[in-house]
């Protein structure tokens, strides 16, 4: 049963194949193959997530990295020398639409176009976890120029029944700085919202230009950890 109202675990927990632990004050859940991880996504007080993770871990495997709140996860490692944090980086999610960009008309690209949207990632985003074809990547929407060049992308990928996911956002070297990203993420947001409490992504600490473009849109930054099996 699931005990977290965290958007992190509600995300996780309602992908296929996921299982849910739970004990007093805290919850882990074990998800395999989420955007491109098999993760387990934690939430509650770090002494007890610490012995839920002692419990859980042996269950899991040796792929499963735990995922939560940087202080948590550094607190947890405090408790629990089998782990260490290995990565930190950002969770960024909203509750609100953003406004339409006037000038710009993203759609949903047809299966037709997948080809280009991997040209386009391979040229500006080649690292994006989110690819044409890979497992929980549900549709991809674009930006074209006038003359139908593809210029931005963005996908539905790993979205939940409450939580839509945001993923594989990329724009062409030459069309960057036009705002491109910005409307087509505002549409993807706006479309994912549609039924679901809110819309989230990850994104690196290091990519200032990403932060700001989210931030505008209302997207509220959370540092999160992964750990790793020392």
């Amino acid at each position: 049963m699931l005990t977290s109202d965290d958007p992190l675990i509600i995300w996780a927990a309602d992908q296929p194949g996921a299982r849910v632990f739970t004990r007093p004050g805290a919850v882990a859940v074990v998800c395999p193959d989420l955007a491109r991880h098999d993760r387990m996504p934690v939430h509650g007080d770090p002494g007890a997530v610490a012995a839920l993770l002692r419990e859980v871990l042996p269950l899991a495997g040796p792929t499963f990295r735990p995922l939560g709140d940087e202080s948590l996860m550094t607190a947890v490692a405090e408790r629990l020398p089998m782990i260490e944090v290995a990565g930190r980086f950002g969770w960024m999610d909203t509750a609100t639409a953003p406004s339409a960009t006037a000038g710009q008309q993203p759609h949903w690209l047809g299966s037709g176009e997948l080809p280009e949207v991997t040209a386009l990632l391979d040229e500006a985003s080649p690292e994006t976890y989110a690819r044409p074809g890979g497992s929980g990547v549900a549709r991809w929407a674009g930006v074209r120029d006038a003359d139908g060049t593809l210029l931005a992308v963005a996908a539905d990928a790993w979205s939940s029944g409450r939580v839509g996911f945001l993923a594989g956002v990329a724009t062409a070297e030459r069309a960057r700085g036009r705002g491109l990203a910005a409307a087509l993420c505002a549409f993807v947001t706006r479309e994912l919202l549609v039924g679901r409490d809110r819309v989230a992504l990850f994104v690196d600490h290091w990519n200032s230009a990403a932060l700001a473009t989210y931030k505008k849109l209302g997207f509220a930054l959370r540092p999160v950890a992964a750990a790793r099996r020392s």
